[in-house]
């Protein structure tokens, strides 16, 4: 099944397919193409956990300000209310699974600096 949420109109990304989604948990499948990314967001009440399966994938957060560069075996987790983006900077595709949760699904949008 694809993911066809509303936040999927506002980026684009090569692929997103659900693993798995229940209403306080979901998993994904995100494959994002050299250059792609999914931009400055926060979530209310989940935690972001990412897993790099292949490539390479920058995640940046602000408030507390942090860099994680991730290639495959790698993960990291962004906590509730810190905006953070996600982006592709190797010259492969990146390919990672994001399991969030626990709680209810929420995007918001931060502006740009």
């Amino acid at each position: 099944m694809t993911d066809t949420r509303p936040w999927e109109e506002q980026f684009h990304v090569e692929r997103i397919e659900v693993v798995e989604e229940t209403p306080t948990l979901r998993v994904l499948e995100m494959t994002l193409a050299p250059g792609e990314k999914v931009p400055w967001h926060w979530h209310s009440n989940i935690v972001d956990r990412f897993y790099c399966l292949d490539g390479t994938v920058e995640i940046e957060s602000r408030a507390p300000k942090s860099m994680h560069r991730l290639t495959a075996g790698g993960s990291c987790a962004m906590d509730p209310k810190v905006a953070h983006e996600v982006r592709n900077i190797g010259s492969d595709k990146a390919r990672l699974i994001l399991v969030q949760g626990i709680g209810p699904y929420d995007y918001h949008p931060v502006g740009h600096e």
